[in-house]
């Protein structure tokens, strides 16, 4: 019997073991309608939950499970999980999207804009309804509270009586991924929301690198202004030297997140924490992040951790949850006081905000908080801001913030676009090698009778702030470009947009010096780290190149602009048109390694659509 007993714990025993014997599978995930791969979703063993993993920025993904396991499970938010057998070869998955989720989330209706809180400069748009296209929004029991600036669009100036034209550059993107958010949920954007600039500056141009000492190069181009052809359209474009990844300073990065109940959601706290993991992903050994999150309080959740310490992190971001009210105030004192704590000497010091902007607890409005940012930022900490959601989206907050952090704000509505933010422009998006960046244009009149800038409305400076060093202006990052356009009506070229002026009575009106040129472009910056800043400057000359000659980037700047003034319905928007603004993008498509143009093109064809449909229609309820 004891002989019995001893061969059956054995057997049980050596069965166990045959039991607990592993194999690797691995494949890739990919979305079904468009065959891009899918990041974070996650693969379970269907016998087993505790055994799963999630794939990585390329869709990959490596499992090991019991040798007897059969099937497993893929699922990602917004579609359909799939049950798919186990094998011994990579497989590739193709997930569809979820219809019938998507279907009962609840939309806004832009159609019926109201106006108030003018007095603050702000937009405010009421009210949800569903939509039958089925894009996720703001979950069931939000009101729609986003805000924008408003936008009084740049006019036509006297090249003669105002030669001088005066901004800060804007390194800024966000604009042009909200419009596109609205345009793919089939819905015209606010007016205030089209900030033609940043539409422009989402794209990189293949603008020369920087020679010599300055870290900034300075590029023009002029053709006819396809709105307009007896106009002429400038191009001013600044590219910022490129240092590469593994030559960039070590950062102290203190990841500073808004958890409170507003950012409940797939396109708010999930999508948050998808993106950091990205950047997470990204973090060298030398690298520092630590995370603070604020709801009803702010507290530190990570101490300042290694970047090779990448589980430690993302374990500290899947724990987090959305509830409580908004303690924006004493969440950025508690994160710039850890950067602080941590300063590398010599290195990327920033905080990474991330949140939809609704700072409804302690330092509330827009003042008290620009002011809180600037009394940190002279510290040698940045701040960047990464927007996220919809329906409570406080874009007026958050560009501030940016703004007055010696900062770039990005909106974040969806995975590609934390790619392209957090993976492809990764030192553009938090390196800094030139501050304080300004551009300053004078115009000849014996060329220019007018001029206007396209966009930049919020960025406008004195011209008596081009030379003073303690007047803010913005930062471009490794490899960042920037563009500027600017409308021009030569001398004899009749218009309607000129006023004139009575003649001066105190002033001697005196000649206008002969020269060949059209303008001069001088541009002044500060190294990091310095108070004094440096100036250069390039001059243009008219050499009468028509749109046909124009540069493939020129043409696609112009799309992009045109696109712009439709949207917003400018006043300037003269002969703009859909079907020559897609023909521009068609011809100024180029390489476009990463599609963002291809996209652009298809996002102007939907919004023609859109545009010729009564905005003040009924939504058609679910």
């Amino acid at each position: 019997m004891k002989n019995l007993l001893t061969l059956l714990t054995f057997f049980l025993l050596f069965s166990a073991f045959k039991t607990d014997e592993k194999i690797t599978i691995s494949g890739f995930v990919y979305d079904q309608k468009d065959g891009k791969p899918i990041f974070e979703a996650q693969i379970k063993a269907k016998s087993n939950g505790k055994t799963f993993t999630n794939t990585d920025f390329k869709g990959a993904f490596k499992l090991s499970v019991s040798k007897t396991e059969k099937s497993i499970i893929v699922s990602f938010i917004g579609f359909k999980s799939k049950e798919v057998k186990v094998s011994n070869k990579p497989m590739k998955i193709y997930l569809k999207v979820d219809s019938q989720a998507l279907n009962e989330a609840f939309f806004i209706d832009y159609g019926t804009q109201k106006k108030r809180d003018l007095s603050a400069s702000v937009m405010s748009v009421q009210g949800f309804n569903s939509h039958p296209q089925g894009i996720m929004s703001a979950p069931s029991g939000y009101y729609n509270t986003e805000s924008y600036s408003a936008i009084n669009e740049n006019n036509f100036k006297s090249a003669k009586n105002d030669p001088l034209s005066t901004f800060s550059i804007d390194v800024d993107a966000a604009s042009y991924s909200n419009i596109r958010r609205f345009i793919h949920n089939g819905q015209t954007p606010p007016k205030d929301a089209v900030r033609i600039e940043e539409m422009i500056n989402y794209f990189n141009y293949d603008y020369p690198e920087p020679k010599g000492q300055d870290p900034v190069s300075v590029t023009t181009e002029i053709t006819s202004a396809p709105w307009n052809k007896t106009h002429r359209l400038v191009s001013i474009g600044l590219k910022a030297k490129t240092i590469p990844n593994e030559n960039l300073p070590a950062s102290n990065l203190v990841f500073l997140l808004d958890v409170s109940g507003s950012m409940q959601g797939p396109d708010r706290l999930d999508l948050l924490k998808t993106s950091l993991k990205l950047l997470t992903d990204q973090l060298r050994p030398n690298d520092h992040v630590a995370i603070v999150v604020y709801a009803g309080a702010a507290g530190l959740v990570l101490p300042s951790t290694s970047g090779n310490q990448k589980i430690k992190i993302k374990d500290a971001l899947n724990k987090l949850e959305a509830g409580g009210s908004t303690a924006g105030g004493a969440g950025i004192k508690l994160a710039y006081e850890t950067a602080k704590k941590n300063f590398i000497k010599g290195g990327n010091n920033r905080v990474i905000l991330a949140t939809d902007g609704d700072f409804n607890i302690g330092a509330s409005s827009d003042g008290e908080m620009q002011r809180l940012i600037e009394g940190y930022r002279n510290g040698g900490v940045f701040l960047s801001v990464l927007g996220f959601g919809m329906g409570n989206l406080k874009d007026s907050k958050m560009e501030t913030l940016a703004d007055k952090g010696n900062g770039n704000y990005a909106y974040i509505d969806g995975i590609n676009e934390a790619k392209k933010v957090l993976i492809n422009e990764f030192g553009g998006t938090l390196f800094t090698v030139a501050k304080d960046v300004k551009l300053q244009v004078e115009f000849n009149p014996s060329k220019v009778a007018a001029y206007r800038l396209v966009g930049y409305e919020n960025r406008l400076l004195n011209n008596e702030d081009f030379k003073d060093d303690k007047k803010d202006a913005g930062e471009m990052g490794s490899g960042h470009t920037v563009t500027a356009l600017y409308e021009i009506i030569p001398v004899g070229v009749k218009d309607e947009f000129s006023k004139p002026i009575d003649a001066l009575k105190y002033q001697e009106v005196k000649g206008i010096k002969n020269s060949s040129e059209l303008l001069t472009v001088k541009l002044r910056y500060k190294n990091p780290g310095e108070n004094k800043s440096q100036e250069m400057s390039v001059s243009l000359v008219d050499n009468d190149q028509s749109l046909a000659q124009a540069s493939t980037d020129f043409r696609f700047k112009m799309a992009v602009a045109e696109l712009g003034l439709l949207l917003r319905d400018s006043e300037f928007k003269q002969s703009a048109n859909f079907e020559e603004l897609v023909t521009l993008a068609k011809t100024g498509k180029g390489k476009d390694e990463n599609g963002y143009r291809a996209e652009f093109i298809q996002i102007a064809e939907n919004a023609r659509i859109l545009t010729k449909k009564d905005l003040n229609q009924t939504p058609i309820d679910n």
